[in-house]
């Protein structure tokens, strides 16, 4: 079960904040994936973890370089094994492993590979009745916990509000168009995935239900389609969602120069501030079209973590010729710092919402 947080006792376990280091609090803030189906302490991703601190992997099935093998996810037996030889690597024990398992043509832990591969997608969901949702999504985190992974990229609570959207309504990834009706599912679907101390993340902040493109390909813009209502999920599960991620869509109404993933007025300002959520913030994968053909990877992080983000994902997943090595990451990072275009502060402040995130494991 997931443990509730106190304040208090939560903050006073947490390391001495002075006695870490900068490039320690970096690392914490990186999830990154990785070409592997295991995780031996001589691997690169294994030295990763021990040397950087590295927070949180991600973990696909789809292999982008060569299709005849699995990326990271081939059996029951292998995944278990795996998970169990990455937290190993990491110091703390509690790596953020994360996969993407909503259910439908979104999850990763295919009945090939010897799991369930059945769960339906929300649009399905929503004609069941609430016993029956509630025990397929706690079928579904005891599957997860089963083989060690303790972070699910997932509820989905973008409203269905747009015929033409392919990535969400064409996907059937939505739990509707009402935001209480929606936020009422994701709601039982972060129970159910606490029920077996899997954390959670609702996406895809501030809504892309009503997008026509696909941010995996390219810069899609909103501004004339978004609603207002589409923040709505956001406000009603703000207590209770584990971390929230950012899309990288762009809407002039909320920012007009930087895609949401990257904007300090989206983030900070409206989801922190004016929406009141206080918890851990993930960005989309920083590799997809919309962000890595208009940004390079130096901007990309600068911007990101001075708009408030706390965990920056790398898939390493998009384009076999564009891998990221997390010394690289890190480096960059640390040279923003010094040329004062990041404030370690900014750094800090993420690295103890992370820390509190992971109290609850």
């Amino acid at each position: 079960m997931i443990q509730k947080v106190l304040g208090v006792v939560g903050l006073l376990s947490l390391p001495l904040l002075a006695e870490v280091s900068l490039e320690h609090k970096i690392g914490q803030m990186l999830m990154v994936g990785f070409h592997g189906t295991s995780a031996p302490s001589h691997s690169q991703i294994c030295k990763d973890i021990q040397k950087y601190h590295v927070g949180s992997v991600i973990l696909f099935d789809y292999n982008p370089v060569d299709r005849t093998k699995p990326k990271n996810i081939a059996t029951k037996v292998q995944l278990k094994k795996l998970t169990s030889e990455l937290q190993a690597c990491s110091h703390d024990g509690k790596l953020l492993i994360a996969v993407d398992q909503e259910g439908g043509k979104v999850q990763r832990l295919k009945s090939k590979y010897g799991f369930y591969g059945k769960f339906p997608k929300a649009s399905d969901v929503i004609k069941m009745d609430q016993s029956t949702i509630k025990s397929t999504y706690t079928k579904m985190s005891a599957e997860l916990q089963l083989v060690g992974i303790n972070y699910d990229l997932a509820p989905v609570v973008d409203l269905d509000i747009n015929m033409k959207n392919h990535v969400i309504h064409g996907l059937g990834r939505s739990f509707g168009k009402d935001p209480k009706v929606v936020a009422k599912y994701a709601s039982t679907f972060i129970d159910a995935m606490h029920e077996n101390g899997v954390l959670t993340s609702i996406k895809h902040f501030p809504g892309h239900g009503s997008s026509v493109g696909d941010t995996h390909k390219g810069f899609v813009d909103v501004t004339h389609l978004w609603k207002e209502v589409e923040l709505e999920p956001y406000r009603l599960l703000k207590d209770k969602a584990d971390t929230v991620m950012v899309a990288h869509v762009f809407n002039k109404k909320l920012d007009d120069v930087y895609p949401a993933s990257l904007s300090y007025k989206t983030i900070t300002k409206l989801l922190r501030w004016k929406l009141g959520y206080h918890g851990v913030v993930i960005t989309d994968d920083l590799q997809m079209g919309a962000i890595s053909k208009k940004y390079g990877l130096k901007n990309t992080l600068k911007l990101a973590i001075n708009a408030g983000d706390d965990i920056l994902l790398i898939g390493n997943q998009l384009d076999p010729r564009k891998v990221k090595k997390t010394s690289l990451l890190v480096e960059t990072i640390l040279d923003l710092v010094k040329a004062g275009e990041v404030k370690e502060e900014a750094i800090t402040k993420a690295y103890q919402r992370i820390e509190k995130l992971k109290q609850k494991l």
